[in-house]
């Protein structure tokens, strides 16, 4: 049974003293009509909320809105301060009786323990002012979905499920090796002497970047090598176009298409891959006092063995259009000087998490196939290490046809989550399937119509262990 955090009994026996919590509990089974603790807010909506905020001890701030008629189930999200209250899923939950709230990062960062607990400390303000909430869901996107899979693993007592949305579930350590990959590829064969760990300015290096790529895509050799670099790196080959429009999933028979795809992937669309490699790095390498990545013993022929088939061969065909020869590069990354971590810095990095898949309560992921930042195969991963730990029963995972950066529709994020509390409400999962998922967001209105599919996934090819 889940249990409230410390801090939690805490302020809610402090409310009860002073009487800011009335003796309704919200642990029954029925809606709770004008639930105590907040103020009125959203003027004129329908479910009637109300709102609570206040800052914690690291000063981050929280908020939650709850529904005049709340059932008894909370969804914590890092990011929800500021644009939270106004969202179409803020709404869709609302009119459920759920109540939505949590966090931002604009303190912690990259301090991703940091944001975990926080999400627990923010769930206990809200109880101390609404009373014990019957379903506890920790769910966001991004970092957010990457902190609510966090939240599930250190603090179970706290949260009773998560819904973890484009989250690098490979963990912190992990999917930056990974990432480390593809910019020291692509430093070794397009762009020479661009910063790979030492970012430096971020603005600078991101400009660099993206020019480099953008001329060695005009080149047979220079997308021969970025194809290379995108398919060791596991990137999606499908990305969003420099203006923001997101064109349809590539022909995967057409090397040139798959190319280009994997190109707009890396410095196209708002929130390009190298670009957030290089902001990203910059941030939490000073968080952590060092280098937290490494790619020392790393075989690069045998990383490209372990990308998607498709992709293998659309590497293959366009190093031979453009005359190179693939196994001289190879022998080139084989024999290029490494780069390795600083023990210390990974040491510290490792606290952001590191998964161990042990899951005592049901999770629920959604990952777009074209998300270029959050990777599909970061989520076969952490399947790979719940399957591991005996805890398959606790895991689903779905997916849509997407591209970008957490490009879900209210209504498919809200299936998600109807799916969790479907789950904890009888104690067995629902269809979770492809189909499943699109008739359960169908049927909450979704526009466009749903995306969701199931991928084949390729193998994460930067395991930790």
């Amino acid at each position: 049974m889940r249990t409230r955090p410390r801090t939690a009994g805490l302020l809610l026996a402090t409310a009860l003293v002073t009487g800011a919590v009335s003796g309704t509990g919200t642990a029954a089974a029925t809606p709770v009509t004008s639930p105590p603790g907040g103020t009125a807010c959203l003027a004129g909506n329908t479910a009637r909320p109300s709102c609570i905020s206040g800052t914690l001890e690291d000063g981050t701030p929280y908020e939650f809105v709850v529904p005049a008629r709340w059932n008894g189930t909370v969804v914590v999200a890092l990011d929800f301060v500021g644009p939270g209250p106004g969202e179409p899923l803020t709404q869709r939950l609302l009119d459920d009786g759920i109540a939505r709230g949590g966090t931002t990062r604009a303190v912690t960062g990259w301090d991703i323990r940091g944001a975990i607990d926080n999400q627990a400390e923010a769930l206990a303000e809200f109880e101390a002012a609404y009373g014990p909430a019957r379903r506890a869901i920790a769910s966001g996107a991004s970092m957010g979905g990457f902190v609510s899979a966090g939240a599930v693993q250190e603090h179970p007592d706290v949260f009773d499920a998560a819904v973890p949305m484009c989250g690098g579930l490979g963990g912190a350590v992990a999917q930056w090796n990974q990432k480390l990959d593809t910019v020291f590829v692509l430093e070794e064969l397009v762009a020479p002497g661009l910063p790979v760990v030492d970012i430096g300015d971020v603005p600078t290096a991101r400009e660099a970047w993206v020019r480099a790529l953008t001329d060695a895509q005009q080149t047979p050799e220079g997308r021969a090598r970025i194809a290379l670099a995108s398919a060791i790196g596991q990137l999606p080959a499908w990305g969003v176009r420099p203006d923001g429009t997101q064109p349809l999933p590539p022909d995967r028979e057409d090397a040139a298409a798959l190319e280009e795809g994997a190109f707009l992937a890396l410095a196209g669309g708002p929130l390009p891959y190298i670009g957030q490699a290089m902001s990203s790095r910059a941030t939490f390498t000073a968080l952590v006092g060092g280098n937290p990545s490494w790619n020392t013993g790393v075989d690069y022929a045998r990383q490209l063995r372990a990308a998607d088939p498709m992709v293998r061969r659309a590497v293959r065909e366009l190093y031979a259009e453009a005359g190179l020869d693939l196994g001289e590069d190879l022998d080139a990354l084989a024999a290029a000087p490494r780069i390795a971590a600083d023990p210390a810095a990974v040491e510290r990095f490792s606290r952001g998490i590191v998964f161990d898949g042990d899951l005592q309560v049901p999770v629920l992921t959604m990952s777009g196939t074209g998300d270029q930042i959050s990777t599909v195969t970061q989520q076969q991963y952490y399947e790979s290490l719940v399957r591991r730990a005996g805890k398959g029963h606790q895991l689903r995972q779905t997916y849509t046809e997407t591209v970008g950066h957490c490009t879900f529709s209210p209504a498919e994020q809200h299936a998600a989550l109807r799916t969790m509390v479907r789950r904890l409400e009888t104690g067995a999962w629902p269809a979770t399937s492809a189909s499943a998922m699109d008739r359960r967001a169908a049927a909450l209105g979704a526009e466009p119509a749903p995306r969701f599919v199931e991928p084949a996934l390729p193998r994460f090819n930067r395991p930790l262990r």
